[in-house]
């Protein structure tokens, strides 16, 4: 059996760009890792495979020492491979869960920012940003994290580019939230090496109904951003959310909340960062965005569940918040490939 000195250094270096060869991952899982997470990055490589009819990827699963860790759910993945001992790769993805500060030692760290000096690609899953910020190596990068851990970061590590997208690649960076959203940012790298059709006949065998984009945001529940400590915002929230078709006004809400309209503005300012109608405005604009991507509803018809009386209205603001017009969403919808019988 291998014994691992913990005196060696990893030796990884970065695998060439040949793209008649595998594409190689290597996913380092910490302590307590998200196991939802790493099988949503695992499983569409294998997918990919096995719907190319090639060997476009292979993959480890990586602990520091080559012992197994147990997941945040109590099980473990094996075989597993000592980052010392791994070759030629492609990117290095940080696996993270629960209690992600409690995994980071000085030993991990340093094995990062070794890394990072070879050039080497690196990835994060769920959490497993933390440990990069952790070791200065997502300055002046964009970055997402799972949404738990998104004001945490923020606080603790002015220099990264937070995002709340689904996840976030920036350079040699590549970072996600936890749960499916690693399935989403696989799938682009599938798309982007192995094209279109292949990353679609993926999400058809996952029974992915959609293959979301960069430009998905992570659902942030306003409970989650604030706690239970803000009753009245919460109200408020709940309030516009059940009035998505006919909008209600501001002075509406407020008499509804029982506070007043310069309060709300007050508290939308101060713990949501965002004045109320544009919060009201989003919301209803993801609604547009869900109903597009998901039905088959014409756009006027989205556009008036969603309580835009004015179409051109409604196109401006979409283009604006998702950087193009609703019909070139179902445009886009609509050109997915369908797979053949």
């Amino acid at each position: 059996m291998y014994r691992h000195d913990s005196r060696s250094q990893p030796q990884i270096t970065v695998k060439s760009a040949d793209p008649t060869q595998p594409a190689r991952f290597a996913f380092l899982t910490l302590a307590n890792y998200s196991m939802i997470a790493v099988s949503n990055a695992v499983e569409p490589l294998r997918m990919a495979n096995r719907v190319s009819g090639t060997n476009a990827y292979e993959w480890q699963i990586v602990t520091l020492d080559g012992n197994p860790v147990a997941a945040s759910n109590g099980l473990t993945l094996a075989p597993t491979v000592a980052l010392s001992q791994v070759k030629l790769v492609d990117a290095v993805f940080v696996c993270g869960g629960t209690e992600v500060r409690e995994a980071i030692t000085p030993r991990l760290l340093s094995a990062l920012k070794r890394l990072a000096e070879r050039r080497m690609t690196l990835g994060a899953l769920c959490t497993g940003g933390y440990a990069l910020a952790q070791a200065g190596l997502l300055e002046r990068y964009r970055a997402t994290i799972h949404w738990e851990n998104l004001s945490a970061l923020r606080e603790q590590f002015p220099g990264v580019l937070i995002s709340d997208q689904l996840y976030t690649i920036d350079r040699n960076r590549y970072t996600c939230s936890g749960g499916v959203a690693p399935l989403e940012m696989m799938l682009h790298l599938i798309e982007s090496r192995l094209g279109t059709e292949v990353a679609q006949l993926v999400s058809e065998q996952f029974i992915v109904d959609r293959i979301r984009n960069a430009n998905d945001r992570q659902y942030i529940p306003l409970r989650a951003q604030l706690g239970a400590a803000h009753p009245n915002l919460l109200a408020i929230a709940g309030l516009m959310e059940a009035n998505i078709e006919n909008p209600l006004s501001l002075g509406a809400i407020a008499r509804q909340a029982g506070i007043s309209k310069r309060q709300i503005e007050r508290l939308f300012k101060q713990y949501v960062n965002c004045v109320p109608k544009r919060y009201y405005l989003e919301m209803r604009l993801r609604r547009a965005r869900e109903l597009l991507l998901q039905t088959a509803m014409p756009i006027m018809a989205v556009s008036t569940a969603c309580g835009f009386q004015s179409p051109p209205h409604f196109s401006k603001c979409y283009r604006s918040l998702f950087g193009y017009p609703p019909i070139a969403e179902r445009q886009q919808r609509r050109l997915a490939p369908v797979a053949a019988s």
